[in-house]
């Protein structure tokens, strides 16, 4: 047991599934009081009326990852974000819960705060209780947003789901660069394995949007190019944040600064720049017939109770 009462479990490397980058650490199990919290901010603005998080932590430990800088606010305990990636909180009860919680009006999204596909899900394997739970009172509309290529474990489960609910799947492609996807997010599956999943999960009849956030040095048009190869839905485009747009709340954290400054990439966190590469990637969607938005207009796609 950890000092919050949570017990522990180690992670053996993931082989089947995941990629060998993933990151191993401590997994482990700890009651919540809730599965469906009520949506502020961003996500509010998008449209969604609550969110889900299956667990406190993530495994995957990119660099950028903003839900460090949330502190509290986002429901970390200390430990969470001074260890930040090196283990995962499960919530053993959120099935439970929600059996409880769930309601036809509800737009849910899952997750703001963790990938429910990080690698720590393949040993805790809640996700199936959750998709479970969600076929048997399904809400309004069902999002996931994960970058793990396990979520092709639970497939015949999501396809069941999609018979119930609005379900969309909104898969994170950062860059098309394989170096900068190591530097950035070491411990997340290559570019080109998250496109191929992206393009299966497509291909068995689900809703795939490919959400290109946070935006890390690319070749813009090349991975709008993929990105629209791989899925079957609008492209979303989130640049990384920065407090020159966006005064409070969570934002980039400063690893992802430092690392920038150390290579060179300092405009990629610069506004103006920003804003031309999205742009440039929304202009080359269109000229093939594709929706690209960027920030809440691209998220609220997401939420719409209309196909």
């Amino acid at each position: 047991m950890d000092s919050f009462g949570a017990a522990t479990l180690p992670i053996a490397t993931m082989t089947v599934g995941l990629s060998p980058t993933a990151s191993t650490g401590e997994l482990r199990f700890a009651p919540a009081t809730t599965a469906l919290s009520k949506t502020s901010g961003f996500i509010a603005d998008a449209g969604f009326t609550h969110s889900l998080t299956p667990a406190r932590n993530c495994t995957y430990g990119c660099l950028y990852c903003y839900v460090p800088t949330l502190r509290i606010h986002g429901g970390l305990r200390k430990e969470d974000w001074q260890r930040w990636g090196q283990f995962s909180t499960v919530k053993e009860n959120v099935p439970a819960l929600l059996a409880k919680q769930l309601r036809p009006d509800q737009r849910i999204y899952c997750s703001p705060l963790t990938d429910p596909y990080q690698p720590a899900e393949r040993e805790a394997s809640l996700m199936p209780q959750v998709l479970g739970e969600l076929s048997a009172a399904p809400p309004e509309v069902f999002v996931i947003q994960t970058r793990g290529p396990l979520i092709l474990r639970d497939l015949d489960l999501l396809l069941e789901l999609a018979q119930r609910t609005l379900l969309r799947i909104s898969f994170s492609i950062t860059t098309n660069r394989e170096d900068i996807r190591r530097i950035f997010e070491p411990h997340c599956e290559p570019v080109a394995e998250r496109l191929a999943v992206m393009k299966e999960l497509a291909d068995a009849g689900l809703r795939v949007h490919a959400t290109l956030a946070p935006l890390l040095p690319c070749d813009p048009e090349q991975l709008v190019d993929q990105a629209m190869a791989a899925s079957n839905e609008a492209l979303i485009v989130d640049p990384l944040h920065v407090r020159a747009t966006k005064s409070q709340g969570a934002t980039t954290r400063d690893a992802a600064h430092r690392l920038c400054a150390a290579k060179g990439l300092e405009e990629w966190l610069d506004p103006a720049f920003q804003q031309q590469i999205v742009e440039r990637m929304q202009q080359r969607a269109a000229r093939q017939g594709r929706l690209c938005g960027a920030g809440v207009q691209g998220f609220s796609w997401l939420a719409k109770t209309a196909t």
